[in-house]
């Protein structure tokens, strides 16, 4: 739920605010940003960043009136986010760049990263976890090695989430972005580009594992023997 001033109004770009207001054009704010534009809001990005709300136009209302101010939006109708720890999210994102088909928005909180993904995802991406037979320890019955998967957050339908501001990032640790909404229609990543991030980020990190282990291979074949019940 937003947490925002509710209106009846839908959100058209340019169009004539219905009622006065003493903020700033958040628009013409957007769009006159100096500095390196990957992690600021676009005028774009910040319409559709307001679409997720019930009422896009107060959404925008309360920016323009508070624009270094983190805000609340819903998720499940324009995007899902996964919640992942902040190491975890950036193997995710230099596989995601590097390998495959990039990201959508991103953005960091109180230590962990919000991918922002195709609604829908928040509902798929933890069966396909399942499927893949992730749990504590890791292992499978594939015979790949797999790193164990730390704890994810799906949000969807339902969930809401905090958003960074959308003129400053934050100095205080607070919400940040680290790949900010800059169209009016961005790219999102589905649950199967998501799962295969973290196949390869946890495949990645169990071989890195493996390679600085001091210990030697255990014998497969060698015979084990209870030790603590020697008499």
């Amino acid at each position: 739920m937003s947490a925002w001033l509710k209106d009846e109004t839908t959100l058209r770009t340019g169009a004539a605010p219905h009622a006065p207001h003493h903020g700033v054009d958040i628009f013409a704010l957007l769009r006159d940003q100096p500095g390196p534009q990957a992690a600021q809001v676009t005028a774009a990005g910040a319409a559709w960043l307001a679409g997720a709300a019930p009422y896009p136009r107060s959404t925008l209302a309360h920016w323009e009136e508070r624009p270094k101010a983190p805000g609340v939006l819903p998720c499940g109708s324009a995007f899902d986010v996964v919640n992942v720890p902040a190491l975890f999210g950036r193997r995710m994102l230099e596989q995601l760049w590097a390998e495959g088909p990039g990201s959508g928005p991103v953005a960091t909180h109180r230590g962990r990263m919000l991918l922002f993904a195709a609604p829908g995802t928040a509902q798929r991406l933890p069966s396909l976890l399942a499927w893949e037979e992730w749990g504590s320890s890791g292992s499978g019955d594939s015979g790949e090695q797999r790193g164990a998967m730390p704890p994810l957050l799906c949000h969807g339908t339902g969930d809401a989430v905090t958003v960074p501001p959308l003129t400053c990032a934050s100095s205080d640790g607070g919400p940040r972005w680290v790949v900010a909404p800059d169209t009016r229609n961005p790219w999102l990543p589905g649950p199967d580009v998501l799962l295969w991030a973290c196949v390869r980020v946890s495949r990645s990190a169990s071989s890195r594992g493996a390679a600085h282990s001091i210990f030697p291979r255990a014998d497969q074949g060698a015979n084990v023997y209870d030790v603590t019940r020697r008499r």
